[in-house]
Parts: structure tokens; C-alpha cells; sequence
């Protein structure tokens, strides 16, 4: 688990899981990417296709960025089109 991404709005968490016993060592990478959207109190967690997709956006989206400082605006507005779909409540425990 890694935190990615935390601004006042979202916080984008990565999961790396390790292959199922047994499997080849070229197995497919399990895990994704939860997404905590802090004002809707909702999280999502994206895997599999949808979370390649996610990734190969945000890293076009940040090559396109100055390397000084990241447009915040910029990745929020990219993560909420992912939020939009959070149907999962956020539980504090």
C-alpha cells in the first residue's frame, strides 16, 4: 500500500497484491487503486483494466506538467471523473 496522491480533495492510494500461489511468475499484477473523494465522504477502488487505464492517464496527464510543480487543479479534475462513479460510503474506524 502507497499513498500516491493527497490534496484536499482526494487522496489516491496504490495496492500491489502478490500473485496467487503457484502461478507463473509473469502472472498478470494484481491490486489497483483506491480513491477516497474527501468532500462526497465515498471511495472507489479500481483494478484491473479500468485501473491501467487510470494510471496511463495520470502519468500522460503529470509528462505534460512542469516538473516544479504539479497543477493540482489540473489532477483533481482528471481523478473526479473516476469518483463519479463511487458508490462505496467512506466509514471511519
Amino acid at each position: 500500500m502507497q499513498l500516491l496522491y493527497n490534496s484536499d480533495s482526494f487522496a489516491v492510494v496504490q495496492f500491489d497484491l502478490p500473485a496467487p500461489a503457484g502461478s507463473r511468475e509473469d502472472a498478470v499484477r494484481r491490486g489497483g487503486y483506491e480513491i477516497v473523494d474527501k468532500f462526497a465522504r465515498k471511495e472507489i477502488f479500481l483494478e484491473g483494466l479500468l485501473a491501467d487505464r487510470f494510471a496511463a492517464g495520470v502519468k500522460e496527464l503529470v509528462a505534460g506538467m512542469p516538473s516544479e510543480e504539479p497543477n493540482v487543479e489540473a489532477l483533481d479534475e482528471f481523478i473526479a471523473g473516476y469518483t463519479a462513479l463511487a458508490q462505496q460510503p467512506l466509514v471511519a474506524h
